[in-house]
């Protein structure tokens, strides 16, 4: 069992160790005005620390550096945040409050998330299993093309292109919008696949042809939904920072780039709870073993949610970049479902 003043003496290397990128040594610690302790003191406390292996020695230093364990009980201790400053606040406000659409506003949420905290930032699109159509527009490019618009009470709006083989007027063009508006409107994406494979059934023979092919489309709309997407903005940041690790940096820009195993992890945590939540070092698998995410939970319209976080080297400042996270989870829900409730997550 470590002690509260071990714990403290955790606090500082952990805290010296992030600002600095050096190893702390006990008279480092004794030398902090309102410590109150020798150095000898400070040795044993560091000694149990190790025995634990929060602490451990890079080298024959005679200073110490957190391990992954040791990150964890630290962030697992934080309970003040530091909170954004007025005019960061004011500035991501206004930042998000001047997209236009759903792509936007996370492209935006990325690039600004990836400005607050110098890491890499990340954001999962929103599932939107449980959105509804608003309305389907169809709009003749040419002859044999026809532009499929798809457009969801959350604001999200997704088109895809059809390939016709005969050309089209605009009373066919018209009859089909209200047929396929109809009896999808109101409906959830769910739903509205079910909905839409019956009305070829329903069409006559001549124009069975022409329903197949826009309602494919409008299908290959709606998996575009299930796809998980991920945004990536600062990928440069984790470069800067490649002295943080033991080896290459470019598994994990690999690992990034493919999204596969951040999309998994994403899924992992979101079950964690709507918190902003940590995960560092070995708590995940190669390549990001030597990482450290922070991320959070943020929701728009009918249950539909998102991650939005950031990725580092576990040498990173976790109080400020749950801050950062948090604030900006919590602005993007505003943003995204005004009917919201407002209260801040708690870090976990």
């Amino acid at each position: 069992m470590v002690s509260d003043r071990a714990l403290e003496v955790l606090r500082v290397i952990v805290e010296d160790f992030i600002d600095s990128s050096e190893p702390v040594a006990s008279k480092a610690i004794a030398s902090r005005p309102g410590f109150g302790v020798s150095a000898a003191t400070i040795r044993n406390d560091m000694a149990l620390l190790e025995e634990e292996e929060l602490i451990a020695a890079p080298h024959t230093s005679a200073g110490r550096i957190p391990t992954d364990k040791g990150y964890r009980v630290f962030v697992d201790s934080l309970t003040e945040h530091r909170p954004l400053t007025t005019a960061q606040r004011s500035a991501v406000q206004r930042f998000l409050e001047q997209s236009v659409d759903l792509d936007d506003t996370l492209t935006r949420t990325v690039r600004l998330l990836s400005q607050l905290t110098n890491q890499v930032a990340l954001i999962r699109y929103p599932t939107f299993g449980q959105a509804r159509v608003r309305h389907v527009e169809l709009l003749p490019m040419d002859s044999d093309r026809l532009m499929v618009i798809l457009i969801t009470d959350s604001g999200h709006v997704d088109q895809s292109v059809v390939e016709l083989s005969d050309s089209l007027d605009d009373a066919i063009v018209g009859e089909l919008r209200a047929s396929i508006n109809e009896a999808v409107v109101g409906k959830s994406l769910d739903d509205t696949q079910t909905e839409l494979k019956a009305l070829p059934d329903k069409a006559g023979p001549e124009r069975r042809p022409l329903v197949e092919l826009v309602v494919d489309g409008i299908c290959r709309t709606l998996d575009a939904h299930r796809t998980d997407r991920l945004l990536v903005a600062g990928a440069a940041n984790l470069v800067k920072t490649e002295g943080d690790f033991s080896d290459s940096v470019y598994p994990v820009l690999e690992a990034i780039e493919e999204q596969v195993t951040v999309l998994k992890l994403f899924s992992e945590m979101s079950q964690d709870g709507p918190d902003v939540f940590a995960r560092i070092g070995r708590e995940m698998e190669a390549p990001l073993s030597e990482t450290a995410v922070v991320a959070g939970s943020y929701s728009s319209s009918d249950d539909e949610s998102g991650v939005v976080g950031v990725l580092g080297p576990t040498r990173m400042d976790y109080p400020a970049n749950m801050s950062a996270v948090r604030a900006v989870a919590r602005y993007l829900t505003r943003l995204l479902d005004p009917q919201s409730p407002s209260e801040e997550p708690r870090v976990s």
